[in-house]
């Protein structure tokens, strides 16, 4: 194989590896695409400011979240059913994880269970959490994840309904015969029906409780103790909103452009949101986090991490345990080199003032 440089690359390979239905399902997005394109794209109209003649010697990237000290700002994003990448799926990337003393994300629809993710050994995980329908599900589940020692749920709430992600109508997409969404298995709800479309969204149709509310994150904190992050909050609205609720942190999302083509990129929502937020809890960014530089940028708009899914997905299909872990030492490398670069010797160092958007020029044009 030949030497892999960066994150992206990793994508092709994993193009050529995976089975079409499997490779469209992680890649593609709802509709259009826009979205999934802007994710990206946004993070290149972000230009640096770079300081100077600073002494950068020693470049520290550790960081505190939720309490709990992690080895840099770059965690895992929860992506379902990874077992269709690599024979190990979830059980990879929780080792990987572990080794770079950083954050894991379970999702709910995952090929490994909470129990089995735990048997791996220790590691920082967080729980992503959909609502079922029935709420003796979401109790039992939660339950599972607290006794499995996860220190945090990470609720999803932008998916009332699964967005229109075509190519995986066109894939009459389903979960492999091997596999099932292992979390439910007991409870007779870990596979999915061949349909004419996407078997998942007649899934999520079926399961999934679109009544969902600012109430429910109240619910959820009479049945668990651990702290809840609101996955999927893009506005100052819904920001005053969560912090009125009793979030303990928010992970400012668009589903990886999966839900509702047309919302703005994630990192173009960042700003807004840490803006009314004022400190009151931690802001994480989700989305099109392909570089150090891209980490960078999003620590500057005042983010205090990135989660990341797509490079864990392509590199975990490519090369299993040892992809995921060589994704998170590139991006780890590259952001100790942007900071070097731009003059800053922690992460406390990087400012707003590092960094120039689209906004920023606007208004310097207007003066």
């Amino acid at each position: 194989m030949e030497l892999i440089t960066n994150v992206s690359e990793y994508e092709k390979l994993a193009k050529e590896r995976l089975p079409k239905m499997v490779y469209d399902y992680y890649a593609s997005g709802a509709e259009d695409q826009w979205t999934l394109k802007e994710n990206r794209e946004a993070f290149s109209r972000i230009l640096f400011r770079p300081r100077i003649l600073i002494d950068v010697s020693r470049i520290d990237m550790a960081t505190n979240v939720l309490g709990f000290n992690i080895s840099m700002p770059i965690m895992i994003a929860p992506s379902a059913m990874q077992k269709m990448a690599h024979p190990e799926g979830e059980l990879a990337t929780a080792r990987a994880a572990a080794s770079a003393g950083t954050i894991m994300t379970l999702s709910s629809w995952s090929t490994s269970s909470v129990e089995e993710v735990n048997s791996v050994g220790p590691g920082i995980r967080f729980f992503q959490l959909y609502v079922y329908k029935d709420r003796n599900i979401v109790r039992q589940l939660v339950k599972r994840a607290e006794m499995s020692g996860f220190k945090a749920i990470a609720l999803t709430v932008d998916t009332p309904r699964l967005g229109r992600r075509e190519a995986d109508i066109k894939n009459r997409f389903t979960l492999p015969p091997h596999l099932v969404l292992k979390n439910f298995e007991a409870l007779d709800l870990g596979t999915m029906d061949k349909t004419n479309d996407s078997g998942l969204a007649s899934y999520v149709s079926s399961q999934v409780d679109r009544s969902l509310s600012w109430k429910d994150v109240k619910w959820l904190q009479t049945i668990t103790s651990l702290p809840i992050l609101v996955k999927g909050v893009m506005t100052a609205e819904d920001t005053r909103l969560a912090i009125e609720y009793g979030a303990s942190g928010i992970i400012v999302s668009n589903h990886g452009a999966r839900q509702l083509d047309y919302v703005p990129a994630t990192i173009s929502c960042l700003e807004e949101v840490v803006r009314e937020a004022k400190g009151r809890l931690p802001v994480f960014l989700d989305g099109g986090v392909r570089r150090g530089t891209d980490v960078f940028k999003a620590l500057a708009l005042g983010a205090s991490g990135v989660f990341i899914g797509r490079p864990v997905l392509f590199s975990l299909a490519v090369d299993g345990e040892a992809g995921v872990r060589k994704v998170l030492q590139m991006l780890r490398d590259e952001l100790e080199l942007t900071m070097a670069l731009s003059g800053c010797t922690s992460l406390g160092e990087i400012t707003r003032n590092h960094v120039v958007t689209d906004s920023d020029r606007i208004r310097r044009s207007r003066l």
